[in-house]
């Protein structure tokens, strides 16, 4: 990683705000494009006494996901699609993080429907009253998960943005012993 810290995040670990943050996808369905949402309900980024990030994971809730169309999400539901009784969950670890211009290119696995793929992205990242806000954005192929559905009802592409709201977590001391107290108020 080179480069300047992305808005100048203090050494920690920073924990997702549940309240203020969501997923969201678009993905192309009967020829029209059908956007979604899915809570997060996890998620920390761990910066380094450089600055920079040097872990990223994330936890999204597909059991809650929310397309605006009930026969759908319930569609979802079914094992040859999300197979979300058997995979409720979603879930992300960077494998690399490094400095771009706007923020962060990360790039880790996901893992979805008992299944472990590589994906990559771009998070831009800004600072603002003690808090940041990332949005990070990538495509991923369904097919790697082994959603089977023809391409004219379900596209291939997913786009996924994730826009979540972190705060330094309470217990930034614990998580980086040695640390001095006021490097992590920053």
């Amino acid at each position: 990683m080179t480069g300047a810290p992305a808005a100048g995040l203090a050494t920690g670990r920073w924990t997702v705000d549940l309240a203020r943050s969501t997923a969201t996808f678009r993905v192309g369905n009967l020829g029209r494009t059908v956007t979604g949402t899915v809570p997060i309900i996890e998620g920390t980024v761990d910066i380094d006494g450089g600055g920079r990030p040097s872990a990223v994971t994330g936890a999204l809730d597909l059991g809650a996901i929310d397309t605006g169309n009930a026969r759908r999400d319930k569609d979802l539901r079914k094992p040859r699609l999300l197979d979300l009784d058997r995979y409720p969950t979603m879930t992300f670890a960077a494998d690399t993080v490094s400095l771009s211009p706007a923020g962060w290119s990360v790039s880790g696995h996901l893992t979805a429907r008992g299944r472990s793929v590589p994906l990559a992205g771009e998070a831009d990242v800004s600072e603002q009253d003690g808090s940041a806000t990332v949005t990070a954005r990538t495509r991923l192929d369904r097919r790697t998960l082994g959603v089977r559905a023809p391409r004219v009802m379900i596209g291939h592409a997913v786009d996924i943005t994730v826009t979540a709201t972190i705060r330094p977590a309470p217990d930034n001391a614990k998580a980086f012993p040695g640390q001095d107290p006021q490097d992590l108020s920053r």
